[in-house]
Order: C-alpha cells, then structure tokens, then sequence
C-alpha cells in the first residue's frame, strides 16, 4: 500500500516541494530530479551507490528477491528525492563491474533480481551463485591483460580497480581481501599469472591469463564483453578483433 508523502528539506535550495511515494516511484519531471541530484554532494551520491550495489550484491548471494522496500528502508533512507538515481547508477555498476543485470520481475510489486550476464566461466566451488560476483571482479582483469596485447602491469590492474572504487589493500565487504583474493586465489586456481619481473628493485610484477581461463573463455567472449560495456562493435578494436576471430577459428569457438 502506496501512501504519497512529501518530503521536505528546510532551506533555500528546495526549489518546491517534491511528491514520493513510500515504493520509490516519483512525481518528478526529469529536471526536478536533476536538480535533486544536483544538490547532493557528489561524494554522498557515489557512497550510497556503493552501498546499493554491496546490498544488492549480498541480497543475491542468498538468491532470495529483492524487495524495493527493503532497499529504501536499508539503503536509500533519505535519499527517495534521487532514488531512481540511485537504483540507475547501481545497475550500471552492476552491469560493468560484476556483468550482472538489475531486473524488475514483478513490476508492480518491484520485486528485483541479479540476472548474470558474464561469459562461460565457471567457479571453481560448485556454490556458483556465491562465486559470480568473484567471476565479475576476474572478468574485469581478465578484460584488461586482453586488452593490453596479453600482460598487463600489476600497477595497471590495480589502476583500473580503483576506479571501480574498489580498494586492493582494503578489505571489501563483497570480495575480501582483495589483493589477496587475486594474486593467491585466482593464481591458485589457475585463472591468472602472477609473474615477477626480473632485476626489479623494489620488485615489479605483471599478470597474463592462466591456463584454466584460456579453457573456460574465450577472447572473443572476453571482446564481446568488454564491446558490450563500451557499447562499442567488437571491430572498434581491430587488433584484438583479429586475434580474437584467430583463436575462434583455430579452436572451433564460437
């Protein structure tokens, strides 16, 4: 049971009262929500999209639906001025981090679900579901020594998972710890190479695909990912395109 409410703010930059509803659904025009997301502070608006997303991802874990309910009374609290926002910003997350989708099953209830949407890679626990956030994180790197021509430097990953605000040297609530979990994990289960670079001082490492990713993927799965992410034609990057269509043909892939 839906009951409207307004929300009010005191101070000047309310521009006018805003309608919304306990289930996130809003009476905004697109610029009233702008304007809404403009007067949060950037750093307040990428926290609680983090937030969102490590719920969301946690939710998942579980494989139970996930109410919007639960999420305004978790996560966005008071925050339903840019809930929609929210929820958009987190899906992309969702989608460019992990290859997960955020989908709406039961649109009039809003009930949710995490639908993956990664390439054939499998876990090696048979609890697959637990690992397909793990299996997103190793997509991202994976994409990333492609793209480098097949090595990347330990520096450049590092890089790359900052940017998804994801620390190396800190513990996450989703994948632990981080460094950890790719250096020793993903090296033990054959999924990468750490490999330390000779006559480096301090010592200098780089990463290249193992060999247990080499049979569970492919790069042209690993380019159509990345083309899917950019919303790019795999052809945009003709070197990697090439390669990619080279190992197809050699292997019988697809």
């Amino acid at each position: 049971m839906s009951q409207k409410r307004r929300s009010k703010r005191p101070g000047p930059s309310q521009a006018e009262p805003m309608e919304v509803d306990e289930d996130c659904s809003l009476t905004q025009t697109p610029s009233q929500l702008r304007r809404s997301v403009e007067r949060r502070p950037k750093s307040q608006m990428e926290a609680k999209v983090t937030e969102l997303v490590q719920f969301l991802l946690v939710k998942d874990q579980k494989k139970i639906p996930i109410k919007r309910a639960d999420i305004l009374k978790h996560v966005v609290k008071d925050y339903k001025d840019v809930c929609p926002e929210l929820l958009k910003r987190a899906s992309q997350t969702l989608q460019q981090v992990f290859g997960m989708e955020l989908v709406e099953i039961d649109p009039k209830s809003h009930i949710y679900i995490l639908a993956s949407r990664l390439p054939q890679l499998e876990a090696e626990s048979s609890k697959e579901d637990e690992n397909t956030p793990k299996m997103g994180l190793l997509l991202i790197i994976l994409s990333v020594i492609f793209m480098k021509g097949g090595v990347a430097k330990e520096p450049a990953i590092w890089e790359v998972l900052r940017r998804l605000r994801i620390e190396p040297g800190e513990k996450h609530k989703i994948f632990g710890e981080v460094k950890k979990l790719i250096t020793e994990e993903f090296v033990r289960q054959k999924y990468l190479e750490y490999i330390r670079l000779p006559h480096t001082d301090p010592p200098e490492f780089e990463f290249r695909w193992g060999s247990r990713a080499a049979k569970e993927t492919s790069k042209k799965q690993i380019l159509q990912f990345v083309a899917k992410i950019q919303n790019k034609d795999p052809t945009f990057w003709m070197s990697q395109y090439n390669e990619a269509e080279v190992e197809a043909g050699a292997s019988g892939r697809r």
